[in-house]
Protein backbone atom coordinates (compact mmCIF):
# COMPACT_ATOMS: atom_id res chain seq x y z
CA UNK A 1 0.00 0.00 0.00
CA UNK A 2 1.08 3.64 -0.15
CA UNK A 3 2.84 5.64 2.47
CA UNK A 4 0.50 6.98 5.18
CA UNK A 5 -2.56 6.68 2.97
CA UNK A 6 -6.08 6.41 4.26
CA UNK A 7 -8.69 5.00 1.91
CA UNK A 8 -12.29 5.85 2.72
CA UNK A 9 -15.19 4.71 0.56
CA UNK A 10 -18.77 5.88 0.76
CA UNK A 11 -21.81 5.85 -1.50
CA UNK A 12 -21.06 9.33 -2.87
CA UNK A 13 -17.31 8.79 -3.09
CA UNK A 14 -16.50 5.21 -4.11
CA UNK A 15 -12.78 6.04 -4.09
CA UNK A 16 -11.44 8.54 -1.56
CA UNK A 17 -7.82 8.65 -0.52
CA UNK A 18 -6.11 10.96 1.95
CA UNK A 19 -2.38 11.21 1.29
CA UNK A 20 -0.20 12.23 4.23
CA UNK A 21 3.59 12.75 4.16
CA UNK A 22 5.48 10.03 5.99
CA UNK A 23 6.93 11.07 9.32
CA UNK A 24 9.88 8.88 10.25
CA UNK A 25 10.70 10.55 13.57
CA UNK A 26 7.95 10.64 16.21
CA UNK A 27 7.84 13.51 18.75
CA UNK A 28 9.41 11.37 21.51
CA UNK A 29 12.27 10.46 19.16
CA UNK A 30 12.76 14.14 18.32
CA UNK A 31 13.08 15.02 22.02
CA UNK A 32 15.60 12.22 22.58
CA UNK A 33 17.63 13.18 19.50
CA UNK A 34 17.70 16.87 20.43
CA UNK A 35 18.73 15.99 23.99
CA UNK A 36 21.67 13.96 22.66
CA UNK A 37 22.65 16.73 20.24
CA UNK A 38 22.49 19.38 22.98
CA UNK A 39 24.53 17.21 25.37
CA UNK A 40 27.24 16.45 22.81
CA UNK A 41 27.42 20.08 21.66
CA UNK A 42 27.56 21.35 25.23
CA UNK A 43 30.33 18.88 26.16
CA UNK A 44 32.38 19.70 23.06
CA UNK A 45 31.77 23.43 23.54
CA UNK A 46 32.83 23.24 27.18
CA UNK A 47 36.02 21.41 26.18
CA UNK A 48 36.87 24.18 23.71
CA UNK A 49 35.98 26.82 26.32
CA UNK A 50 38.42 25.23 28.80
CA UNK A 51 41.13 25.23 26.11
CA UNK A 52 40.61 28.97 25.67
CA UNK A 53 38.75 28.82 22.36
CA UNK A 54 35.57 30.39 23.78
CA UNK A 55 34.10 31.57 20.42
CA UNK A 56 33.66 27.93 19.38
CA UNK A 57 30.98 27.51 22.08
CA UNK A 58 28.75 29.93 20.16
CA UNK A 59 29.11 27.93 16.96
CA UNK A 60 28.05 24.74 18.75
CA UNK A 61 24.97 26.59 19.98
CA UNK A 62 24.27 27.82 16.46
CA UNK A 63 24.51 24.25 15.15
CA UNK A 64 21.93 23.10 17.69
CA UNK A 65 19.57 25.92 16.70
CA UNK A 66 19.93 25.14 12.98
CA UNK A 67 19.25 21.42 13.53
CA UNK A 68 16.19 22.29 15.65
CA UNK A 69 14.91 24.69 12.97
CA UNK A 70 15.38 22.09 10.21
CA UNK A 71 13.42 19.45 12.13
CA UNK A 72 10.62 21.91 12.93
CA UNK A 73 10.38 22.85 9.23
CA UNK A 74 10.15 19.15 8.39
CA UNK A 75 7.39 18.63 10.97
CA UNK A 76 5.44 21.59 9.53
CA UNK A 77 5.65 20.00 6.07
CA UNK A 78 4.23 16.78 7.48
CA UNK A 79 0.97 18.62 8.30
CA UNK A 80 0.14 18.78 4.58
CA UNK A 81 -2.65 16.61 3.21
CA UNK A 82 -3.89 15.73 -0.24
CA UNK A 83 -7.31 14.23 -0.78
CA UNK A 84 -8.24 12.49 -4.02
CA UNK A 85 -11.92 11.68 -4.61
CA UNK A 86 -13.27 9.77 -7.57
CA UNK A 87 -17.04 10.29 -7.86
CA UNK A 88 -19.44 9.17 -10.56
CA UNK A 89 -18.58 12.17 -12.75
CA UNK A 90 -15.48 13.87 -11.34
CA UNK A 91 -12.01 13.43 -9.97
CA UNK A 92 -11.52 15.97 -7.19
CA UNK A 93 -8.08 16.81 -5.79
CA UNK A 94 -7.77 18.93 -2.64
CA UNK A 95 -4.47 20.13 -1.24
CA UNK A 96 -4.63 21.12 2.42
CA UNK A 97 -1.69 23.19 3.65
CA UNK A 98 -1.88 24.72 7.14
CA UNK A 99 -2.50 28.47 7.21
CA UNK A 100 -3.39 28.59 3.50
CA UNK A 101 -6.69 28.33 1.66
CA UNK A 102 -7.67 24.87 0.43
CA UNK A 103 -6.59 24.35 -3.17
CA UNK A 104 -9.13 22.32 -5.12
CA UNK A 105 -9.12 21.05 -8.68
CA UNK A 106 -11.95 19.22 -10.39
CA UNK A 107 -11.51 17.08 -13.47
CA UNK A 108 -14.27 15.53 -15.56
CA UNK A 109 -13.81 11.83 -14.92
CA UNK A 110 -14.20 10.70 -18.52
CA UNK A 111 -11.47 13.12 -19.66
CA UNK A 112 -8.88 12.74 -16.92
CA UNK A 113 -5.66 10.86 -17.66
CA UNK A 114 -3.27 9.60 -14.99
CA UNK A 115 0.40 9.63 -15.97
CA UNK A 116 3.40 8.49 -13.99
CA UNK A 117 6.83 9.49 -15.29
CA UNK A 118 8.96 6.37 -15.47
CA UNK A 119 12.41 5.65 -16.88
CA UNK A 120 12.53 1.86 -17.19
CA UNK A 121 16.16 1.83 -18.34
CA UNK A 122 17.40 3.52 -15.17
CA UNK A 123 14.54 2.22 -12.98
CA UNK A 124 13.47 5.73 -12.00
CA UNK A 125 9.95 6.82 -11.07
CA UNK A 126 9.10 10.49 -11.40
CA UNK A 127 6.07 12.61 -10.70
CA UNK A 128 2.44 11.50 -10.82
CA UNK A 129 0.16 13.89 -12.70
CA UNK A 130 -3.47 14.18 -13.67
CA UNK A 131 -4.12 15.65 -17.13
CA UNK A 132 -7.38 16.98 -18.51
CA UNK A 133 -8.13 19.60 -21.18
CA UNK A 134 -4.60 20.94 -21.19
CA UNK A 135 -4.39 21.24 -17.40
CA UNK A 136 -1.98 19.20 -15.34
CA UNK A 137 -1.76 18.73 -11.61
CA UNK A 138 0.89 16.84 -9.65
CA UNK A 139 -0.46 14.53 -6.98
CA UNK A 140 1.46 12.95 -4.10
CA UNK A 141 4.76 14.67 -4.74
CA UNK A 142 5.83 13.76 -1.20
CA UNK A 143 5.22 10.03 -1.68
CA UNK A 144 8.12 7.65 -2.21
CA UNK A 145 8.60 6.38 -5.79
CA UNK A 146 7.15 2.94 -5.00
CA UNK A 147 4.16 4.52 -3.25
CA UNK A 148 3.56 6.84 -6.24
CA UNK A 149 3.60 3.81 -8.54
CA UNK A 150 1.13 1.88 -6.34
CA UNK A 151 -1.13 4.91 -5.98
CA UNK A 152 -1.07 5.55 -9.74
CA UNK A 153 -2.18 1.96 -10.37
CA UNK A 154 -5.00 2.22 -7.82
CA UNK A 155 -6.14 5.61 -9.15
CA UNK A 156 -6.16 4.43 -12.76
CA UNK A 157 -8.24 1.42 -11.73
CA UNK A 158 -10.70 3.60 -9.79
CA UNK A 159 -11.16 5.97 -12.74
CA UNK A 160 -11.57 3.10 -15.20
CA UNK A 161 -14.43 1.43 -13.28
CA UNK A 162 -17.63 2.42 -15.12
CA UNK A 163 -20.14 4.44 -13.08
CA UNK A 164 -23.73 5.18 -13.97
Amino acid sequence: MFCDMTAIASKDHPFRVVLIPHRSLPPKGFIILMTVIVAVSFAAGTAFLLMGAWPVLGFFGLDVLLIYWAFKASFRASDHRETVDVTDHEVIVRRLVPHRPVQELRFARQWVRVELEEDADRELIGSLRLFSHGRAYEVGGFLSPDDRKSFATALKAAIAVPRI
